[in-house]
């Protein structure tokens, strides 16, 4: 199964998470290797767009919230870099569309 094209990216959770260096859980450095950086976020949406549309996902877990779901591959870095990360997708038990929760580096 593919994620939809009209899966919700929140914007917020790329400009004031996953963009942001943190003290833990510090995503903005190794997303940086690839160039992008809180200057270009629209440059991590598309990557992430982009995978989604080339691989499958697989289930994950289920939950009260719906069914969780991740892809996993390489991010096309603006700068010529690929980062491999593991995407979480939640499909919401409400209404059924589906949302991005999370993004973590993957296997190298």
């Amino acid at each position: 199964m593919k994620i939809p094209d009209d899966a919700i990216i929140p914007t917020e959770k790329v400009t004031r998470y996953l963009l942001v260096s943190k003290v833990r859980n510090d995503k903005s450095k190794y997303l940086a290797q690839a160039g992008f950086i809180q200057k270009n976020p629209e440059a991590l949406l598309e990557a992430i767009r982009s995978l989604t549309k080339a691989v499958e996902a697989a289930q994950d877990r289920v939950s009260e919230y719906g069914i969780f779901h991740r892809v996993e591959g390489d991010l096309i870095g603006v700068n010529g870099v690929n980062v491999s990360v593991i995407t979480v997708w939640l499909q919401r038990k409400a209404d059924g569309k589906f949302q991005f929760i999370t993004l973590v580096p993957g296997k190298e």
